[in-house]
This record gives C-alpha cells, structure tokens and sequence, in this order.
C-alpha cells in the first residue's frame, strides 16, 4: 500500500529561495525517497507573481519527479492552507531602502496575521509551520498568536541558517569539514543579536577553544560575521540569501522530521524557564527531535557571563518586538 502524501504549503513560492526550495521537495529530499507529496504554492495576487508562478510549476512538471502528485497554485490563502500538514512562510515583504526594522515589522505582521488565521482554520490536524520569512522569530509570533486550534508548539521560526552559517566559519578556521562541528547553536533572535554558542560547541569530540586557540577571533570576528552574514551576502550579490535559505529550510524540515539525538537549532515558544528567556517569545534555543515533527529542549548547557550577557541582548530585542506589535497580538 502507498504512503499518504504529505501536502506542503508554501508561500512566496515564485520567490528566489523556493525556486532552489521546491524541486528539492519534490525530488524526495526532505520527507524521504518513498513519501509523495503535493506542493500548495500561494503568491500574491500580481499578475506579475502569478504569471512566475505558473512558470515555476511548469518547471516542476517538467522535472518529472516520481513522488510529485499535484501542484496547486493560488493566491488565496484558504486554498493553499487547506489540509496541509506542512506551512513553509516563506514570503514576506523585503526590507527596502531606508526602512527600519520597525517598519518591517509592521508590514510583515500583518501578513502572519492573515495566514495565521488562515492556518489554524483550514490546515490538517498534524499540520507543522515553519516560518523563514523575516523578521522571522516574531513574524512566527504573530502567526502562532492567532491559532486557537493548533497548538504554539507547531510554530517555529528558521534560525538554521545561521546555525549552518556558523558551522562554516569555524570548520574553516579550524581547518577540518564541517562534519566535524558538534553541538554549536544558536540562541535568540535570527538578527545581528543573535549569539553563536562557541564555549559549548566541539570539534572532533574536543571543546571549540582548545581547537582554535585564538579566543579574541571567537568573540570578535566569529560572532559579528555569523549575525551580518545575510548583509554582506546583500552587498556581494546585490540580493539576499536564496539556495543557502532554501537549503536550511530543507535542513530545519529534515531535522524536525527525523528523530534523533543530534542538536539542531530552531526558534520555539519559550515557556520562561530556559537560559534566561522571556515567556511568550519565540527564540532559537538547542532541541532534539523526539517523534516527527515534535522536539524537546535540551537544557542541559550551562553558560558563563560572556554568553549570558550575548543571550540577554537577543532576549531583550525579542522582548521589544513583541512590545512593539503588541497590538497584532490576541
């Protein structure tokens, strides 16, 4: 007897991250190589967008995927929603010139509030969110404040790219594959703010500062270009990060999907009993996948008054913009 296929909503899906995202999806590289799926594509209602959209799912039936039942493209959110067992938010409103992150926040929280409506209303009973779409912590806030059927649990927000990001930078200091990276995460929110967790991290089983001995490059260089990565990708290729995105989505998936003991970094509902952090925010934090699609926190690091100090900053610029669109929130 076949398996049922996984139904996949995803949004600004004519986008440059699931244009990488999508093929990925349906090729079986997320939910497994025996798992069919059907895609549920929403854009916004431009002719412009659409006319993409239909383009992108032409290419997709072109691939040919064996696992790929159905493509469905809309612009309505109740018809891309409906049934889906996983919502991938990717789109959002890009932040433009001279916009503050304030105003972002503002213009996005409005769309999360329509697709968290949306969601809660008309998705599956098992249905996952993952929210990519930016500011992406507090956009998955906003979202997960206005389900009532779904529990906050099934909201995260990516911060993987960042985990991956980091993972990089090191393995390149340190001379070795990023294989052998272990345990390095990533706390708070997915901004400049956020702290990658070095003192905790290992490389081939051995803490990361005996390994890179040059502790003022941790704190100085590491940190700084993991949380700036996104603009300085901005200012090489004159647009923001796309495959490197859509492969971490894949990962954040994967991650939540398969169970195992591996560390993954993932903003969740904090409950204000986790290093430090504020109840109410949604913040990246360590987890391990415990059944497909569920996770715990591990809580079991410990941190010095350096990280300290590095997670009470993120916390508290999370805890501002949730003040700061305190009105979206029910």
């Amino acid at each position: 007897m076949s398996k049922k296929p996984v139904r996949v909503a995803v949004t600004g899906a004519a986008g440059q991250i699931c244009y990488s995202l999508l093929p990925r999806i349906a090729s079986g590289q997320v939910f497994g190589a025996d798992t069919p799926v059907i895609l549920q594509l929403l854009e916004v209602p431009v002719e412009k967008a659409q006319a993409a959209l239909k383009g992108v799912a032409m290419e997709l039936d072109d691939c040919a995927f064996s696992l790929l039942q159905d493509i469905i493209c809309t612009d309505k959110q109740d018809v891309a929603f409906k049934d889906a067992n996983w919502c991938l938010l990717v789109g959002s409103k890009p932040r433009g010139p001279g916009m503050e992150r304030a105003d972002l926040l503002k213009d996005n929280g409005k769309i999360f509030i329509g697709q968290g409506q949306s969601i809660d209303a008309n998705a599956a009973d098992d249905c996952r969110v993952a929210v990519v779409g930016n500011p992406c912590n507090t956009n998955c806030m906003i979202a997960a404040n206005q389900a009532k059927r779904l529990p906050k649990e099934r909201f995260t927000a990516m911060t993987r790219l960042d985990q991956n990001r980091a993972y990089t930078q090191i393995a390149k200091k340190a001379g070795v594959p990023v294989t052998a990276i272990h345990d390095l995460v990533i706390y708070g929110n997915h901004s400049p703010t956020m702290f990658s967790d070095f003192f905790n991290a290992r490389i081939n089983g051995k803490p990361v500062m005996e390994v890179i001995t040059d502790h003022a490059w941790l704190k100085e260089t590491l940190l700084p270009t993991v949380g700036k990565r996104g603009a300085a990708i901005i200012e090489a290729r004159g647009a923001s990060s796309a495959f490197s995105a859509g492969n971490a989505l894949i990962d954040h998936v994967k991650a939540l999907s398969t169970v195992g003991t591996t560390l993954h970094s993932i903003a969740v509902y904090q409950d204000g009993k986790t290093y430090g952090l504020t109840e109410g925010i949604w913040a990246s934090v360590p987890v391990r996948t415990t059944a497909p699609g569920t996770y715990e926190i591990d809580r079991s690091f410990s941190h010095n008054e350096f990280a300290q100090a590095k997670i009470k900053a993120t916390n508290d610029e999370l805890v501002g913009e949730r003040e700061f669109v305190k009105d979206m929130l029910k």
